[in-house]
Protein backbone atom coordinates (compact mmCIF):
# COMPACT_ATOMS: atom_id res chain seq x y z
CA UNK A 1 0.00 0.00 0.00
CA UNK A 2 1.30 3.45 -0.89
CA UNK A 3 2.20 5.91 1.87
CA UNK A 4 -0.53 8.33 0.70
CA UNK A 5 -3.13 5.58 0.90
CA UNK A 6 -1.97 4.60 4.39
CA UNK A 7 -2.22 8.21 5.55
CA UNK A 8 -5.67 8.63 4.00
CA UNK A 9 -6.89 5.44 5.65
CA UNK A 10 -5.51 6.56 9.01
CA UNK A 11 -7.18 9.97 8.72
CA UNK A 12 -10.49 8.31 7.78
CA UNK A 13 -10.23 6.00 10.77
CA UNK A 14 -9.59 8.94 13.12
CA UNK A 15 -12.52 10.90 11.64
CA UNK A 16 -14.83 7.87 11.97
CA UNK A 17 -13.85 7.32 15.61
CA UNK A 18 -14.28 11.05 16.33
CA UNK A 19 -17.73 11.11 14.71
CA UNK A 20 -18.82 8.05 16.69
CA UNK A 21 -17.57 9.55 19.94
CA UNK A 22 -19.29 12.84 19.14
CA UNK A 23 -22.55 11.01 18.43
CA UNK A 24 -22.36 9.14 21.75
CA UNK A 25 -22.30 12.46 23.61
CA UNK A 26 -24.89 14.09 21.33
CA UNK A 27 -26.84 16.15 22.14
CA UNK A 28 -25.22 18.34 24.77
CA UNK A 29 -27.21 21.51 24.12
CA UNK A 30 -30.62 22.58 22.77
CA UNK A 31 -31.55 21.69 19.19
CA UNK A 32 -33.23 24.14 16.80
CA UNK A 33 -36.03 22.77 14.61
CA UNK A 34 -36.75 25.10 11.69
CA UNK A 35 -40.38 25.01 10.59
CA UNK A 36 -40.38 26.76 7.20
CA UNK A 37 -44.00 27.89 7.54
CA UNK A 38 -45.84 30.32 9.84
CA UNK A 39 -46.93 29.36 13.34
CA UNK A 40 -50.37 27.82 13.64
CA UNK A 41 -50.45 25.98 10.31
CA UNK A 42 -50.45 22.24 9.68
CA UNK A 43 -46.66 21.94 9.35
CA UNK A 44 -46.20 23.91 12.56
CA UNK A 45 -48.59 21.57 14.40
CA UNK A 46 -46.67 18.48 13.32
CA UNK A 47 -43.37 20.24 14.02
CA UNK A 48 -44.34 20.94 17.61
CA UNK A 49 -45.44 17.34 18.12
CA UNK A 50 -42.05 16.18 16.81
CA UNK A 51 -40.15 18.72 18.91
CA UNK A 52 -41.82 17.55 22.12
CA UNK A 53 -41.05 13.89 21.44
CA UNK A 54 -37.47 14.48 20.30
CA UNK A 55 -36.82 16.50 23.45
CA UNK A 56 -38.16 13.67 25.59
CA UNK A 57 -36.11 11.05 23.74
CA UNK A 58 -32.86 13.04 23.51
CA UNK A 59 -32.90 14.81 26.87
CA UNK A 60 -32.40 18.31 25.45
CA UNK A 61 -34.89 21.07 24.55
CA UNK A 62 -35.93 21.28 20.90
CA UNK A 63 -36.72 24.89 20.02
CA UNK A 64 -39.10 25.74 17.17
CA UNK A 65 -37.90 28.44 14.77
CA UNK A 66 -40.71 29.46 12.37
CA UNK A 67 -39.18 30.75 9.12
CA UNK A 68 -42.18 31.14 6.82
CA UNK A 69 -42.13 32.41 3.25
CA UNK A 70 -42.19 31.27 -0.38
CA UNK A 71 -44.05 28.02 0.36
CA UNK A 72 -41.22 26.75 2.56
CA UNK A 73 -38.26 27.88 0.46
CA UNK A 74 -36.87 30.49 2.86
CA UNK A 75 -36.68 28.31 5.97
CA UNK A 76 -35.45 25.27 4.07
CA UNK A 77 -32.68 27.37 2.52
CA UNK A 78 -31.59 28.52 5.98
CA UNK A 79 -31.42 24.91 7.16
CA UNK A 80 -29.45 23.81 4.09
CA UNK A 81 -26.79 26.41 4.87
CA UNK A 82 -26.57 25.62 8.60
CA UNK A 83 -23.71 23.80 10.33
CA UNK A 84 -23.98 20.01 9.90
CA UNK A 85 -23.60 19.24 13.59
CA UNK A 86 -27.04 17.88 14.47
CA UNK A 87 -28.15 21.05 16.25
CA UNK A 88 -30.20 22.44 13.35
CA UNK A 89 -32.99 20.33 11.86
CA UNK A 90 -35.78 21.19 9.47
CA UNK A 91 -39.36 20.07 9.05
CA UNK A 92 -40.18 19.25 5.44
CA UNK A 93 -43.17 18.61 3.24
CA UNK A 94 -43.40 17.12 -0.23
CA UNK A 95 -43.75 20.69 -1.48
CA UNK A 96 -40.69 22.16 0.22
CA UNK A 97 -38.29 19.39 -0.76
CA UNK A 98 -39.64 17.82 -3.98
CA UNK A 99 -41.72 20.52 -5.68
CA UNK A 100 -39.96 23.79 -4.83
CA UNK A 101 -36.48 22.83 -6.11
CA UNK A 102 -38.14 22.13 -9.49
CA UNK A 103 -40.67 24.97 -9.46
CA UNK A 104 -38.57 27.93 -8.26
CA UNK A 105 -35.95 29.38 -10.59
CA UNK A 106 -33.44 29.76 -7.76
CA UNK A 107 -34.60 28.18 -4.49
CA UNK A 108 -31.07 28.23 -3.07
CA UNK A 109 -30.85 24.50 -2.31
CA UNK A 110 -30.92 21.08 -3.92
CA UNK A 111 -32.62 18.74 -1.52
CA UNK A 112 -30.51 15.59 -1.64
CA UNK A 113 -27.29 17.52 -2.21
CA UNK A 114 -27.77 20.02 0.61
CA UNK A 115 -29.90 18.09 3.11
CA UNK A 116 -29.71 14.66 4.77
CA UNK A 117 -32.98 12.73 5.25
CA UNK A 118 -33.63 11.59 8.83
CA UNK A 119 -37.06 10.03 8.46
CA UNK A 120 -40.68 10.41 7.45
CA UNK A 121 -43.24 11.39 10.06
CA UNK A 122 -46.71 11.14 8.55
CA UNK A 123 -48.73 11.57 5.40
CA UNK A 124 -52.04 13.15 4.63
CA UNK A 125 -53.80 13.06 1.27
CA UNK A 126 -54.99 15.99 -0.76
CA UNK A 127 -58.77 15.92 -1.09
CA UNK A 128 -60.91 17.41 -3.85
CA UNK A 129 -63.77 18.91 -1.89
CA UNK A 130 -66.90 20.83 -2.84
CA UNK A 131 -69.45 23.15 -1.32
CA UNK A 132 -72.83 21.33 -1.11
CA UNK A 133 -74.37 23.91 -3.45
CA UNK A 134 -72.00 23.05 -6.31
CA UNK A 135 -73.93 21.61 -9.29
CA UNK A 136 -71.21 18.99 -9.78
CA UNK A 137 -70.90 16.54 -6.92
CA UNK A 138 -68.72 13.86 -8.54
CA UNK A 139 -65.37 13.95 -10.30
CA UNK A 140 -66.97 12.81 -13.57
CA UNK A 141 -69.55 15.60 -13.40
CA UNK A 142 -66.85 18.17 -12.72
CA UNK A 143 -64.76 17.04 -15.69
CA UNK A 144 -67.81 17.03 -17.96
CA UNK A 145 -68.76 20.59 -16.94
CA UNK A 146 -65.18 21.80 -17.42
CA UNK A 147 -65.17 20.39 -20.95
CA UNK A 148 -68.52 22.00 -21.76
CA UNK A 149 -67.45 25.40 -20.43
CA UNK A 150 -63.65 25.78 -20.61
CA UNK A 151 -62.22 28.24 -18.10
CA UNK A 152 -65.50 28.74 -16.22
CA UNK A 153 -64.86 26.52 -13.21
CA UNK A 154 -62.66 27.78 -10.38
CA UNK A 155 -60.78 25.47 -8.02
CA UNK A 156 -59.10 26.91 -4.95
CA UNK A 157 -55.70 25.72 -3.77
CA UNK A 158 -52.97 26.81 -1.35
CA UNK A 159 -50.02 28.73 -2.92
CA UNK A 160 -47.79 27.57 -5.79
CA UNK A 161 -45.15 25.19 -4.47
CA UNK A 162 -47.65 23.08 -2.51
CA UNK A 163 -48.81 19.56 -3.31
CA UNK A 164 -52.39 20.78 -3.58
CA UNK A 165 -51.52 23.47 -6.13
CA UNK A 166 -49.55 20.99 -8.25
CA UNK A 167 -52.49 18.62 -7.84
CA UNK A 168 -54.59 21.24 -9.63
CA UNK A 169 -52.11 21.42 -12.50
CA UNK A 170 -52.01 17.62 -12.62
CA UNK A 171 -55.83 17.53 -12.76
CA UNK A 172 -55.87 19.87 -15.76
CA UNK A 173 -53.21 17.83 -17.54
CA UNK A 174 -54.67 14.36 -16.93
CA UNK A 175 -58.30 15.28 -17.60
CA UNK A 176 -57.51 17.53 -20.55
CA UNK A 177 -59.58 20.39 -19.15
CA UNK A 178 -59.30 24.15 -18.80
CA UNK A 179 -60.09 25.25 -15.25
CA UNK A 180 -58.99 28.31 -13.31
CA UNK A 181 -56.79 27.66 -10.27
CA UNK A 182 -57.41 30.27 -7.60
CA UNK A 183 -54.50 30.34 -5.14
CA UNK A 184 -54.87 31.25 -1.46
CA UNK A 185 -52.24 32.23 1.10
CA UNK A 186 -52.89 29.02 3.02
CA UNK A 187 -55.27 26.18 3.77
CA UNK A 188 -57.18 28.20 6.39
CA UNK A 189 -58.36 31.00 4.05
CA UNK A 190 -59.16 28.39 1.39
CA UNK A 191 -61.31 26.42 3.82
CA UNK A 192 -63.13 29.59 4.89
CA UNK A 193 -64.00 30.49 1.29
CA UNK A 194 -65.08 26.92 0.55
CA UNK A 195 -67.34 26.92 3.57
CA UNK A 196 -68.86 30.23 2.51
CA UNK A 197 -69.39 29.03 -1.05
CA UNK A 198 -67.19 31.80 -2.47
CA UNK A 199 -65.29 29.10 -4.33
CA UNK A 200 -67.20 25.89 -5.07
CA UNK A 201 -64.27 23.47 -5.30
CA UNK A 202 -60.94 23.17 -3.55
CA UNK A 203 -57.90 20.94 -3.40
CA UNK A 204 -57.01 20.95 0.26
CA UNK A 205 -55.43 18.93 3.04
CA UNK A 206 -57.78 17.31 5.53
CA UNK A 207 -56.87 19.04 8.80
CA UNK A 208 -58.61 22.42 8.42
CA UNK A 209 -61.69 20.93 6.74
CA UNK A 210 -62.13 17.55 8.44
CA UNK A 211 -64.86 18.61 10.87
CA UNK A 212 -66.79 20.33 8.04
CA UNK A 213 -66.50 17.25 5.85
CA UNK A 214 -67.78 15.00 8.62
CA UNK A 215 -70.63 17.41 9.39
CA UNK A 216 -71.65 17.67 5.74
CA UNK A 217 -70.85 21.38 5.44
CA UNK A 218 -68.38 20.36 2.74
CA UNK A 219 -68.36 17.25 0.58
CA UNK A 220 -65.39 15.06 -0.26
CA UNK A 221 -65.44 14.44 -4.01
CA UNK A 222 -62.26 12.36 -4.32
CA UNK A 223 -59.17 11.48 -2.29
CA UNK A 224 -56.00 11.97 -4.33
CA UNK A 225 -54.38 8.77 -3.10
CA UNK A 226 -53.89 5.13 -4.02
CA UNK A 227 -56.25 4.05 -1.25
CA UNK A 228 -59.11 5.61 0.66
CA UNK A 229 -58.37 7.74 3.68
CA UNK A 230 -58.96 6.12 7.06
CA UNK A 231 -60.54 9.43 8.13
CA UNK A 232 -63.17 9.54 5.38
CA UNK A 233 -63.54 5.98 4.09
CA UNK A 234 -66.77 6.78 2.24
CA UNK A 235 -64.99 9.11 -0.21
CA UNK A 236 -63.64 7.37 -3.35
CA UNK A 237 -60.08 7.64 -4.55
CA UNK A 238 -59.47 9.57 -7.75
CA UNK A 239 -58.96 6.27 -9.61
CA UNK A 240 -62.25 4.91 -8.28
CA UNK A 241 -63.90 8.19 -9.35
CA UNK A 242 -62.61 7.75 -12.90
CA UNK A 243 -59.22 9.49 -13.15
CA UNK A 244 -56.27 7.13 -12.47
CA UNK A 245 -52.97 8.87 -11.77
CA UNK A 246 -54.62 11.87 -10.16
CA UNK A 247 -52.58 11.44 -6.99
CA UNK A 248 -51.13 14.08 -4.68
CA UNK A 249 -50.39 14.02 -0.98
CA UNK A 250 -48.48 15.77 1.72
CA UNK A 251 -45.68 13.79 3.34
CA UNK A 252 -44.05 15.27 6.43
CA UNK A 253 -40.44 14.49 7.20
CA UNK A 254 -37.36 15.58 9.12
CA UNK A 255 -33.98 16.49 7.63
CA UNK A 256 -30.59 17.84 8.71
CA UNK A 257 -27.92 19.75 6.77
CA UNK A 258 -25.89 17.54 4.46
CA UNK A 259 -22.69 16.35 6.09
CA UNK A 260 -24.28 15.72 9.48
CA UNK A 261 -22.42 12.66 10.86
CA UNK A 262 -24.11 9.36 10.10
CA UNK A 263 -24.21 8.26 13.75
CA UNK A 264 -26.15 11.43 14.62
CA UNK A 265 -28.59 10.84 11.75
CA UNK A 266 -29.19 7.32 13.06
CA UNK A 267 -29.66 8.56 16.62
CA UNK A 268 -32.17 11.17 15.45
CA UNK A 269 -34.01 8.58 13.37
CA UNK A 270 -34.34 6.24 16.35
CA UNK A 271 -35.62 9.09 18.52
CA UNK A 272 -38.07 10.17 15.82
CA UNK A 273 -39.45 6.68 15.31
CA UNK A 274 -39.80 6.12 19.04
CA UNK A 275 -41.69 9.40 19.33
CA UNK A 276 -44.06 8.61 16.46
CA UNK A 277 -44.80 5.14 17.81
CA UNK A 278 -46.75 6.37 20.83
CA UNK A 279 -50.54 6.46 21.26
CA UNK A 280 -50.72 10.20 21.92
CA UNK A 281 -48.70 11.12 18.82
CA UNK A 282 -50.73 8.76 16.65
CA UNK A 283 -53.89 10.38 17.99
CA UNK A 284 -52.57 13.89 17.34
CA UNK A 285 -51.51 12.98 13.79
CA UNK A 286 -54.96 11.48 13.21
CA UNK A 287 -56.58 14.68 14.48
CA UNK A 288 -54.56 16.51 11.83
CA UNK A 289 -56.01 14.22 9.15
CA UNK A 290 -52.88 12.14 8.71
CA UNK A 291 -51.53 8.66 9.25
CA UNK A 292 -48.17 7.90 10.92
CA UNK A 293 -45.44 6.97 8.46
CA UNK A 294 -42.20 6.13 10.29
CA UNK A 295 -39.27 5.23 8.05
CA UNK A 296 -35.53 4.80 7.86
CA UNK A 297 -33.34 7.57 6.38
CA UNK A 298 -32.91 5.40 3.28
CA UNK A 299 -36.67 4.97 2.85
CA UNK A 300 -37.16 8.69 3.20
CA UNK A 301 -34.49 9.34 0.58
CA UNK A 302 -36.29 6.99 -1.83
CA UNK A 303 -39.58 8.80 -1.14
CA UNK A 304 -37.98 12.16 -1.96
CA UNK A 305 -36.55 10.74 -5.19
CA UNK A 306 -39.99 9.44 -6.26
CA UNK A 307 -41.73 12.74 -5.47
CA UNK A 308 -38.99 14.73 -7.20
CA UNK A 309 -39.30 12.62 -10.36
CA UNK A 310 -43.11 12.91 -10.42
CA UNK A 311 -43.41 16.66 -9.86
CA UNK A 312 -40.26 17.57 -11.76
CA UNK A 313 -41.63 15.87 -14.89
CA UNK A 314 -44.96 17.71 -14.60
CA UNK A 315 -43.32 21.09 -13.99
CA UNK A 316 -41.05 20.65 -17.01
CA UNK A 317 -43.93 19.45 -19.19
CA UNK A 318 -46.09 22.46 -18.35
CA UNK A 319 -43.15 24.88 -18.15
CA UNK A 320 -44.19 26.03 -14.69
CA UNK A 321 -41.63 28.29 -13.07
CA UNK A 322 -41.75 30.78 -10.20
CA UNK A 323 -39.16 33.57 -9.92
Amino acid sequence: MRVGSIVAAAVLAVVSVSASAFAQDYPTKPITLIVPFPAGGGVDVIGRIVADKLAAELGQPVIIDNRGGAAGVIGTRVAAKSAPDGYTLVMATSGSIAINPNLYVNPGYQTLKDLAPIGLISQTPIVLMAHPSAPEQTLAELIASAKREPGKINIGTPPPGTSAYLGGELFKSLAGIDITIVTYRGTGPLTTDLLGGHVKFGLNVLAPAMSMLKAGSLKGVAVLAEKRSSHMPETPTSAEAGLPGFVSGLNYGLLAPAGTPEPIIKRLNLALRAGIDTPDVRARIAADGGDPMPSSPEEYRADIEREDARWGALIRKLNLKVE
